[in-house]
């Protein structure tokens, strides 16, 4: 009946929902954990059986742990989810999840990377006349100029690319698709990358545009190991790929974009993702104001 139930919910999550595997994996991981921990502590692991107290004892023995609270809160979702699943299922007529509340958490901004930087690596890094390094320069480049995600950036089929009018279409969080614009400048390097692949690569017959020597679809570490070696020439306290969307968003902000505008670009459902990058641009606001206003 256990594994019956998270199976269920797992497929709920996967067909209805639309997680992405690595949510779907998270959520199940959250489960087995409060399972192990309903046994060792009261000798039961059924999570239907589960009342209010036994989730707050276990949510206090994670803080009690050292668990930050982001990740705690991220399996009291797991938590919320999965229980109002039950309810929907009739397995459960009283929801365990009613009062239990989130953690405080320290807001933290978005690591961006300056313009200055982005310049330097984009237009002053000289790379390789090979497949790997247009594949890097085509990667940092898509990267920056359309905020995509890096799962977006894996799975862009090339037949998603509008040379014409300069647009990309990817598959977002969700199966949601939307169209990005990119500047002409990437048009060269989209071309000169195909050429050097078409050249050197067998391609196997997946479609995307982003391959491996092998011709094999690219991977999450090597995508990241290509940003975090470049993004080194940066101020950016963290390298990843996320950095370069955060950095896309800060700079369109910095630049007088509509802010619902930058939301629709990024793939946000809700406006509250995206006005964490508003802090960014207020602070070069508030900058511009010391320096120019007579009274600052």
């Amino acid at each position: 009946m256990q594994y019956r139930m998270i199976d269920s919910f797992l497929k709920y999550l996967q067909y209805e929902k639309r997680v992405s595997s690595h949510t779907s994996l998270a959520y199940k991981g959250d489960l087995d954990q409060f399972s192990g921990f309903l046994e060792e502590t009261y000798g039961d692991s059924n999570l239907d059986s589960a009342n209010y107290g036994m989730i707050r004892s276990w949510i206090i023995q994670l803080t009690d742990s050292k668990l930050n609270a982001t990740s705690v809160n991220r399996k009291i979702a797991s938590l919320k989810a999965f229980y109002k699943f039950l309810m929907r299922q009739e397995v459960i007529t009283k929801n365990p999840m009613q009062k239990i509340r989130v953690l405080k958490t320290q807001k933290r901004l978005p690591s961006f990377a300056n313009e200055g930087d982005m310049v330097k690596v984009l237009d002053q890094t000289v790379f390789d006349d090979s497949l790997e390094g247009w594949r890097n320069k085509l990667i940092l480049e898509l990267f920056y100029a359309t905020g995509i995600r890096l799962s977006e950036l894996i799975q862009l089929k090339e037949n998603k690319i509008n040379f014409h009018d300069r647009t990309i279409k990817v598959l977002g969080k969700r199966n949601k698709e939307r169209v990005i614009p990119f500047p002409a400048g990437i048009v060269p390097i989209l071309e000169g990358y195909k050429q050097v692949r078409n050249r050197e690569v067998e391609m196997k017959n997946h479609g995307l545009l982003l391959v491996t020597d092998e011709g094999k679809p690219c991977y999450p570490m090597m995508v990241y190991r290509v940003v975090k070696k470049y993004l080194a020439e940066t101020n950016s306290e963290k390298r990843s790929p996320h950095v370069l969307r955060h950095t896309y968003a800060t700079h369109l902000l910095n630049k007088g974009a509509e802010i619902n505008a930058v939301k629709d670009l990024l793939g946000h459902s809700s406006l509250a993702a995206t006005q964490v990058y508003t802090h960014n641009s207020m602070e070069k606001i508030k900058k511009t104001f010391d320096q120019a206003h007579p009274k600052a």
